[in-house]
């Protein structure tokens, strides 16, 4: 019995040797109760640098051209001559008022016309012969001249049933149907179109504010950078693709609101922006050198005030106190607390605790890190 167990055991030996080799490249099995590896979190390393301050003030937008189409003269609408809702080129016709009558009077102002230049041609002569008076060479003059303006206004009359468009741009719904009696006693609103490629966006900055950074450039805290740039915030908080330029500064405080009025100008060829939309312009208030940012996402608040986590050198995780200042886009201004070559965390923050080892691998804002996608996975499941 003992030799056959001996000889099992041998066998098993033999086997276990055997797949050695091809086992070989894998690393051993972790021993029970030993550490786990560090969390992987993602990093930026602070630096110095010149960095412009920004605001985001509210906004909305408004139309860059608007016209409001109406109707010049009284009449019955025959027919609508464009898409609502669709593009339109200045001098498109829109609308075709019945002109019948104006047609009519036309013929008659222009047959008056004609009789009264006759009538001055024919007295030129019997004046110079002295067998008409000046009297009757003036009032025929006079004549002609008053058939001259009523024939342009029968003419204006008669041109006003083709209304057309006064502007390039985006006709909004028609406001009258083919039948309405129109320009009876006013003006009839017909349509409106708007221009809105360029989009204005008129945003307001408080009176504290700005007389806050007047004293700032005054007193060097803050440089002027002469940038028109501004950016534009959507509602769902991303940022609007193309750039704008600021336009002007009101150059008073509106005592209604206590605000200063600013108007930016942005592209908007795709017409992703509509006029009234509400939005938030980021600008450009000045700069400032050697200073330090974080993202928005690493700064934690809590009631004793803001903090950031960071890696020690021992390679774990540290709260530290800090103090921030303003906003350059997305990012803050840190004021105390950082130095150059500190390395905060900007994700991981839920599983790095205070003294927890962590493994710090340099965040990259244009794509998903190793840590984000691992995060990601694990809100998955």
């Amino acid at each position: 019995m003992k030799t056959s167990t001996y000889s099992l055991i041998a066998i098993a030996i033999l086997t276990l040797a055997a797949c050695g080799p091809k086992g070989a490249g894998a690393p051993p099995a972790a021993a029970a109760g030993a550490a786990p590896p560090p969390l992987e979190v993602d990093v930026v390393t602070v630096a110095t640098g010149s960095v412009v301050i920004t605001q985001d003030l509210p906004g909305r937008l408004e139309a860059y051209r608007s016209a409001q189409v109406r109707a010049r003269v009284e009449g019955v609408v025959e027919k609508r001559l464009f898409v609502e809702g669709s593009d339109v080129k200045a001098g498109d016709m829109l609308y075709k008022i019945d002109a019948r009558n104006y047609a009519a009077a036309y013929e008659s102002a222009k047959s008056d016309l004609a009789v009264a230049r006759q009538t001055v041609e024919r007295y030129k002569p019997l004046l110079e012969a002295r067998a008409v008076s000046q009297q009757e060479y003036d009032l025929a003059e006079a004549r002609l001249k008053q058939s001259e303006t009523a024939m342009a206004r029968a003419q204006l009359d008669f041109d006003s049933t083709h209304v057309p468009a006064p502007i390039a741009g985006r006709i909004g719904r028609a406001m009258v149907t083919e039948g309405a009696l129109v320009g009876r006693g006013e003006a009839t609103l017909l349509a409106t179109i708007e221009q809105i490629n360029p989009i204005y966006a008129n945003f307001t900055q408080s009176g504290f504010d700005a007389l806050r950074l007047h004293q700032a450039f005054k007193s060097g805290k803050l440089s002027r950078t002469g940038e028109t740039k501004v950016e534009l915030l959507l509602d769902d908080g991303s940022v609007y693709a193309q750039p704008g330029k600021l336009l002007f500064t009101n150059l008073a405080v509106d005592p209604g609101t206590g605000s200063v009025l600013m108007r930016a100008e942005f592209p908007n060829a795709k017409y992703e922006l509509l006029p009234g939309m509400f939005a938030r312009i980021r600008f450009p208030e000045g700069s400032v050198n050697n200073s330090i940012r974080v993202p928005q996402r690493a700064v934690q608040m809590t009631p004793q005030g803001q903090f950031v986590t960071v890696v020690d050198g021992e390679g774990k995780a540290a709260m530290r106190p800090i103090r921030t200042g303003g906003m350059t886009g997305s990012d803050f201004v840190i004021e105390e607390g950082l130095q150059a070559g500190d390395k905060v965390i900007v994700n991981g923050l839920q599983k790095a605790r205070p003294g927890t080892p962590v493994k710090a691998v340099e965040w990259s804002p244009e794509g998903n890190s190793p840590t984000q996608n691992a995060l990601a996975a694990t809100e998955k499941k």
